[in-house]
């Protein structure tokens, strides 16, 4: 049986539609560094990045994941991350290592604390460009790295203090790795280890989602590409070789090699190698991590989700919005996969393809959502556009690179200038000298009702502020007795009123508000009080409780709008 019959199956058919149809052009030999390109790569995405990063923390994940490490450079203690003290068990901690190694080395502070964001963000873009040409060819992994640094979507949220940046980099890493591995039909060693190490890094950044984005792809790649006539020794040599039709690849030449079970064995063993040491360490310190993690925080979340619900087509304004300038280019990309355009698109733009497309499928059938959860999904998406740039039209006209320009010129005018000014207008510590002076006696009890506001913690330098949650009010109430003075950080629209409400309900009780701070704003234009919200986010008012015995009872001193 040869190439050239007819497929009985439909598995042949899927196969013979993928590879002589959908994706049958040959390699781009030209796979050469040119220095502008690089120089392009390393300074534009440092311009977007590295100078405007001392803008105010944003509520509530910037200021968890500053404080986090802050308190773990502070303690001495690297196993197990504590937030205000308690320890914090939901997610692995190589974010908190290297924000806290940048605090050692820069000092403490905003900029230090989203270096590491920046610096995963650039270098997830030099490897589309550095490792993605080796399969695209050079010109098509410099467009897949300029569409990556215009997309706002990547660079104006990866660039945040969040796990997904650092994810980011290991997953796209991993998988650059992991299919120069396979790509040739026969199993690279030294591309496979480093495939795993990165997964590995992945997995003690947020669990074992880096595996489940490389493996699917990884698999289904090599389904594809797998040919009648191919022989395959995966079983005794841990990888395969395919036969490839003479004078190189051709609408006959898509390979991939086969990971046997020696292979996988090695992966395993280098991503367990890679964790082992801190979960042992963190197991044996917090027993009950192992399940809360893994149960929880993996499998719960995605099967019978408790939080961001959202529905199945979530991600596609998501896409709309933060693809661009990619979301443009779709639409000839999808009329030339329909058009069987045969020389725009090889085997391992298909591949790209299929990568990104799997993650995006991935986090839209898990019940749990958020924006960033599909950061992943930006590089292989990048990279499978970039290809159809430098094999198009597309490449030659003036209106690519307008449209690249103008969304980068739009990403520096957010960075420089609109985003500084929202994270000052929406953070609790947008006005210092209001919150603080509620803070600066270390013996005055700080609570936060009913969810925690991170960021003032880590600008006042206090790891003591108390956590109450909304069933435990009686409790606080009860608390307030035994201390001379208690400050309350309210975090939501109603939580003050609701807490007077309690107080008046309250049997025997004597506490009362002697002091409050209202955080809404009240001035300026309406459109801007809308499109900011009414105050500061996750602070809406500050209330001093005492007891009779320390201020005269029954006494209650109000104070309008913070700056009134």
């Amino acid at each position: 049986m040869t190439d050239d019959v007819s497929p009985r199956t439909p598995a042949g058919w899927v196969r013979q539609l993928w590879n002589r149809v959908l994706f049958p052009a040959a390699a781009d030999p030209h796979t050469a560094v040119r220095p502008l390109s690089l120089l392009l790569v390393l300074i534009l995405p440092a311009v977007l990045l590295y100078p405007c990063r001392s803008f105010h923390l944003l509520e509530p994940d910037e200021g968890r994941y500053a404080q986090i490490p802050k308190e773990m450079l502070e303690s001495g203690s690297w196993v197990v991350p504590t937030l205000m003290g308690q320890p914090y068990l939901d997610k692995p901690p190589l974010m908190y290592w290297l924000t806290a190694l940048s605090y050692r080395a820069f000092g403490v502070s905003e900029e230090s604390a989203r270096l590491v964001p920046a610096v995963c963000v650039h270098l997830t873009i030099l490897a589309v460009y550095l490792l993605g040409r080796r399969s695209l060819g050079e010109r098509a992994a410099f467009w897949a790295a300029a569409l990556l640094t215009a997309a706002p979507g990547y660079l104006g949220v990866a660039r945040f203090l969040l796990l997904d940046g650092l994810l980011t980099f290991c997953v796209t890493t991993s998988v650059l790795c992991g299919f120069e591995a396979v790509r040739t039909g026969t199993l690279k060693r030294g591309w496979w280890i480093a495939a795993a190490v990165f997964s590995g890094l992945g997995f003690l950044t947020k669990g074992p989602i880096s595996e489940i984005l490389l493996f699917p792809p990884l698999i289904a790649f090599g389904w594809l590409c797998r040919k009648p006539t191919q022989q395959v020794f995966a079983a005794t040599s841990g990888s395969g070789a395919s036969s490839t039709a003479p004078g190189g690849r051709g609408e006959d030449t898509a390979s991939a090699a086969r990971i046997g079970w020696r292979s996988a064995l090695l992966f395993v063993l280098i991503v367990v190698a890679v964790n082992l040491p801190w979960y042992v360490a963190m197991g044996v310190q917090r027993p009950e991590f192992l399940g809360y993690f893994f149960w929880e925080h993996n499998v719960l979340r995605f099967v019978k989700p408790f939080d961001h619900l959202q529905p199945v087509w979530y991600y596609v304004p998501v896409l709309l919005g933060g693809f661009l300038p990619g979301v443009i280019l779709a639409v000839p990309y999808i009329r030339s996969l329909l058009r069987g355009e045969a020389g725009t698109r090889t085997a391992a733009g298909g591949f790209w393809l299929l990568s990104g497309l799997w993650c995006v499928a991935f986090f839209s059938i898990s019940g749990s959502k958020l924006p960033t959860y599909i950061l992943p999904a930006f590089p292989p998406l990048c990279l499978a556009l970039g290809e159809f740039v430098a094999r198009s039209r597309w490449d030659k006209l003036p209106a690519t690179r307008g449209v690249i320009a103008g969304c980068a010129g739009l990403i520096a005018l957010i960075h420089y200038v609109g985003l500084p000014w929202y994270a000052k207008e929406r953070s609790p510590m947008g006005r210092p000298e209001v919150v603080l002076k509620y803070l600066n006696d270390p013996h005055t009890h700080v609570v936060c009702y009913p969810r925690n506001i991170d960021s003032v913690a880590f600008y006042s330098g206090r790891n003591d502020l108390e956590v109450i949650r909304t069933k435990d009010a009686n409790r606080m109430i009860r608390e307030c007795h035994l201390r001379p003075r208690t400050v309350i950080l309210f975090t939501h629209d109603h939580s003050l009123a609701g807490f007077k409400e309690a107080l008046r309900g309250a049997v025997n009780c004597t506490v009362r508000v002697t002091h409050e701070e209202n955080m809404r704003k009240k001035d300026g234009p309406k459109w801007v009080r809308e499109l900011l919200g009414g105050g500061p986010w996750g602070l809406c008012d500050i209330a001093v409780v005492e007891p009779p015995t320390a201020s005269e009872p029954n006494t209650v001193r109000q104070v309008g709008a913070a700056g009134e």
